[in-house]
């Protein structure tokens, strides 16, 4: 396959695209799951009950630099996905593509919902995106490279993603064992497990990875415990056939022809046989969360390189004026995928957004909404405790967004809850006395003497899990702590 020069114009979509996350990440608020990793950073450790630690040691760097600030904190996220971007281009360019497919590449990534979303969060999604289509670029030109050395070098460079991919989202490992099984059917490719390199790149995954590893075996394997209430939640045919939709509107419904058509390209062209194990992945990875019942964002660093060999596929059969027809449906995909972006980036007034269809859509957007508030409710509660039993106060929330958002924010006294990361963190002292208790309906089987104080609101109406959610203020805990933890402290 020929290795077509890289075009200028690929530059300025990356550009375009960081200008306009940067512009759209101070509005509205922090997602609740950004709140839980800034929390997290502050409690650096190998390992959380729910994810590996890359994403919590970001947020450290992030706070150190500025000290909860939004654009600081998501820059992270917005440097990802112009990598994201250049990777997939780098894949079209691995392919063949020109200046036109790797146009289409650029801006199709650029664009999609999906990428924008995860630009606009420092979420695990996002690097865990990154990973895999990196993993994939790495993988390909491992597979089509010429002479050991460089063939060594790229598997070796996807060992070091791979780990590093590893210590922010386990699902890394489905991928990895799906590029295997993809090697093993493709007949083009299938000797090469017989080399060492692609087991050194496992093995050097394995290395990076072990710190966690390590960590989830002394704490029990709380990930499996998660894992198991996913597919509680998500299983079933309506989560399976919710999966699909996932998947299939995840970029854009207009751009999801474009992949297809690159899916079934990597699958069947001959010139490109060296590089199907990447068709196979996607088909065997996709296959196992469907079965499993995983979420359709979970393949979404299997996409960019599928929309590469599909804008390549697409220039190639273009007519003569190939540049002008590829630019000119490059952009009536674009103006159809734009109007749904106000579904997860603050693109409307929060106002306007909660009072538009978009709100009914997804709940992650409502999500940012309300935390000043919210906390300023609760810190008006603890103002009115007499000075003694604010000395004294602590407050427990029922998740981790709104602990996180108390931190955040301050009110002034020690913030605890049993939720997820925050199970294996400082546990208020056994007589801490008054409790004040955000979200929980009916305290009086754990607390005792508990008053009803207020029910939080946003003025923007937004219809999330804080929005009317009780604080409460207790004489105290009437159980151990660590009953309330859920499990044995």
């Amino acid at each position: 396959m020929s290795r077509p020069r890289y075009s200028p114009i690929v530059g300025s979509v990356v550009v375009v695209q960081v200008v306009v996350l940067l512009v759209l990440a101070p509005r509205y608020g922090p997602h609740r799951d950004e709140l839980y990793f800034v929390s997290a950073g502050q409690r650096l450790a190998w390992g959380y009950p729910d994810q590996p630690p890359l994403v919590a040691l970001l947020a450290r760097v992030s706070t150190e630099i500025a000290a909860y600030d939004l654009v600081v904190l998501r820059l992270w996220s917005i440097l990802a996905m112009a990598a994201l971007v250049l990777l997939a281009v780098e894949f079209a360019r691995l392919l063949g593509g020109g200046r036109a497919a790797q146009l289409m590449t650029a801006v199709l990534v650029a664009v999609g919902v999906m990428t924008m979303t995860l630009g606009h969060w420092l979420v695990t999604a996002t690097f865990d995106t990154l990973a895999w289509t990196a993993i994939l670029v790495l993988v390909a030109h491992a597979l089509t490279a010429t002479g050991w050395r460089r063939s060594a070098a790229f598997w070796l460079a996807a060992g070091v993603v791979a780990g590093v991919g590893l210590e922010n989202k386990h699902a890394v490992a489905f991928l990895l064992g799906g590029i295997v099984v993809g090697i093993a059917l493709a007949p083009a490719t299938r000797r090469v497990l017989l080399t060492p390199w692609p087991w050194l790149a496992g093995l050097t995954a394995l290395a990076l990875w072990l710190p966690n590893l390590l960590w989830q075996a002394a704490h029990g394997w709380p990930v499996l415990d998660l894992s198991g209430d996913i597919r509680e939640e998500y299983g079933g045919f309506g989560g399976r056939a919710g999966y699909v939709v996932q998947l299939l509107i995840l970029l854009s419904p207009v751009i999801t022809p474009v992949w297809a058509v690159g899916l079934v390209a990597l699958l069947r062209r001959p010139a490109w046989a060296r590089v199907r194990p990447v068709g196979f992945a996607f088909v065997v990875v996709a296959t196992f969360f469907l079965v499993a019942g995983g979420k359709g964002y979970y393949l979404a660093g299997l996409l960019p390189p599928l929309v590469a060999a599909g804008a390549v596929v697409v220039a190639e059969r273009a007519p003569a004026i190939r540049w002008l027809s590829v630019r000119w449906l490059t952009v009536a995909m674009v103006l159809l995928t734009i109007p749904a972006w106000p579904i997860n980036l603050p693109v409307l007034p929060a106002a306007t957004y909660t009072s538009s269809f978009y709100a009914a859509a997804g709940d992650d957007q409502a999500a940012t909404i309300g935390w000043p508030e919210y906390v300023a409710q609760v810190q008006a509660v603890i103002d009115g405790l007499p000075a003694e039993q604010r000395r004294t106060a602590v407050v427990f929330t029922t998740n981790y967004g709104q602990a996180g958002a108390l931190e955040w924010y301050g009110v002034g006294v020690p913030v605890h809850s049993g939720h997820n990361g925050w199970r294996f963190w400082e546990q208020p002292p056994a007589d801490a006395s008054p409790v004040v208790l955000v979200g929980f309906e009916r305290p009086d089987g754990f607390f005792r003497g508990c008053r009803e104080m207020t029910r939080l609101r946003n003025r923007a109406g937004a219809e999330n899990e804080e929005a009317r959610a009780p604080v409460h203020v207790c004489e105290k805990a009437s159980v151990p702590w660590s009953r309330l933890w859920h499990y044995d402290a």
